[in-house]
């Protein structure tokens, strides 16, 4: 673990939130805002936060869960509501279920536990400069609730937004509506006391579970913040175990071409996303994955998408393919050799 100075925009202004990949492993994973108790250490002394570390799976589920927690201080119920979720059994299982179901079983990329902190993470940062730049999210507007009611309903709803995979990846979001909602029950509650306001806001929460993956695009600035959080998740740390497990395809050699996705405050508009590739393939994720996010929800207006290849120009992912029986041999840039069947309709 070592430290070192966090980097600003143009303008100065602190990035909010940094996920990094070199050579396949997550390497640091950066927030804003000032470290949680007992968390000193790893804080630079402008408050903002990158941990190097090569076992990601756990080290990057620390810290975006110290950087949820940090952004959360201010609020509450919000960080009451998160913390409940964190150490929830039948969310822990959720999470678990769901990833076997869509790593093991269809070869995609993470949709359980890292995916569910790493997204929450964005979302928070994503929020929080929604506010800063005056948007008013529909929990306000409306009148149900105030911004303590908004990050918990985007912190609820953006980690349990994929749990629905673990019946069927057809139909996972509404799979993920019905198996949120006891959860939902048991953690809002004690926060609630008032059945007419607890059912108002976790409809929100709702609505974001149902409308992340688009079908059908959200109708809240809550939703949306869902769905482009779910849509910034796409650097190759996340691909590399599918690949590993013989999923070579577009998907996943795209996810392996994206190195960094960095969300903070846009010149024009309230939010910048910026994708760093190092290959020209990861535009595949950030044309079908993140962009149709951005464009068709609610938070087209506010959000600026970029994405560049790296300087020193394109990485090589794959070698050679060639084609033996019904079967691609694909040779990777490692030395190793996957064979992968083709996919005859």
């Amino acid at each position: 673990m070592s430290e070192k100075g966090g980097p600003s925009d143009a303008k100065g202004n602190p990035k909010k939130f940094r996920l990094s990949v070199q050579s396949g492993f997550v390497s640091d994973v950066e927030g804003h805002t000032p470290p949680a108790p007992g968390r000193e250490d790893s804080a630079t002394p402008n408050g903002q936060r990158v941990v190097e570390f090569t076992t990601p799976r756990a080290k990057l589920i620390e810290e975006a869960d110290s950087a949820i927690r940090a952004d959360l201080v201010s609020y509450p119920r919000a960080l009451a509501a998160y913390e409940a979720l964190r150490g929830d059994p039948e969310a822990l299982a959720h999470w678990d279920m769901a990833n076997y179901i869509t790593m093991r079983k269809l070869g995609y990329n993470d949709h359980g536990r890292v995916h569910a902190f790493i997204t929450g993470a964005a979302a928070m940062a994503i929020t929080e400069l929604l506010l800063e730049g005056s948007v008013k999210p529909d929990l306000m507007d409306s009148g149900v609730g105030d911004p303590d009611d908004v990050f918990l309903t985007v912190i609820l709803g953006t980690m349990l937004h994929d749990i629905g995979n673990q019946i069927h990846r057809a139909g996972h979001e509404a799979h993920g509506v019905a198996l949120a909602q006891p959860i939902l029950d048991r953690i809002m509650g004690p926060l609630y006391p008032d059945p007419f306001k607890r059912t108002k806001v976790r409809s929100f929460i709702l609505g974001g579970i149902n409308c992340h993956d688009l079908n059908p695009a959200p109708l809240t600035i809550e939703g949306g913040i869902v769905a482009v959080a779910d849509g910034t998740d796409i650097t190759k740390g996340r691909g590399r175990k599918a690949f590993s497990l013989g999923s070579v395809d577009i998907h996943s050699i795209s996810a392996l071409a994206v190195d960094q996705v960095v969300i903070e405050k846009g010149r024009d508009k309230p939010v910048l996303i910026s994708v760093t590739m190092n290959n020209s393939g990861g535009i595949f994720q950030v044309e079908e994955i993140l962009a149709p996010k951005v464009i068709r929800t609610p938070l087209r207006p506010f959000v600026e998408l970029r994405a560049t290849t790296r300087p020193q120009g394109d990485e090589q992912i794959l070698s050679k393919v060639r084609l033996d029986g019904d079967h691609f041999v694909m040779d990777l840039d490692s030395g190793e050799q996957v064979a992968v069947e083709v996919m005859d309709s």
